[in-house]
């Protein structure tokens, strides 16, 4: 058992879920952005395996679809109905990161703190596909 996989098995007993921090997202470069996009990606898919683990025992499971397209990369969590898009919007040489989520705020494109935070983005989506 992981430490991601008994945070998931918490939930499903009654915890409540963390909140995702997020900060305003600022262009930057393509490089960086994407590579950051890419990280994200990656931990996505690895914390999504595990939490499916234990998710399938519950009827339920999360999806993972990747987008691509002019301007922009991008993938799609989904939980039952919950769900949230990472995207990396490109520009020229410039690049900005948007992420779309239950309960964060409309102000302008968002991004998470840090690679860490995707733990309790996900554990939100369950938690809004639980109380369904």
């Amino acid at each position: 058992m992981t430490p991601f996989m008994i945070s998931v098995m918490s939930l499903l007993d009654g915890a409540p879920p963390p909140v995702p921090e997020t900060e305003p997202s600022q262009a930057g470069p393509v490089a960086v952005l994407t590579d950051t996009q890419v990280v994200v990606r990656s931990l996505a898919e690895q914390l999504i395996c595990e939490a499916n683990t234990v998710l399938r025992d519950h009827g339920t499971a999360f999806t993972l679809v990747d987008a691509t397209g002019p301007g922009s990369l991008s993938f799609t969590i989904g939980c039952g109905e919950a769900e949230a898009r990472v995207e990396t919007a490109v520009s020229g040489r410039t690049a900005v990161a948007r992420l779309t989520a239950p309960g964060l705020p409309d102000d302008g494109p968002r991004r998470l703190t840090s690679e860490d935070e995707l733990q309790a983005l996900l554990l939100g989506l369950i938690a809004a596909s639980v109380r369904r």
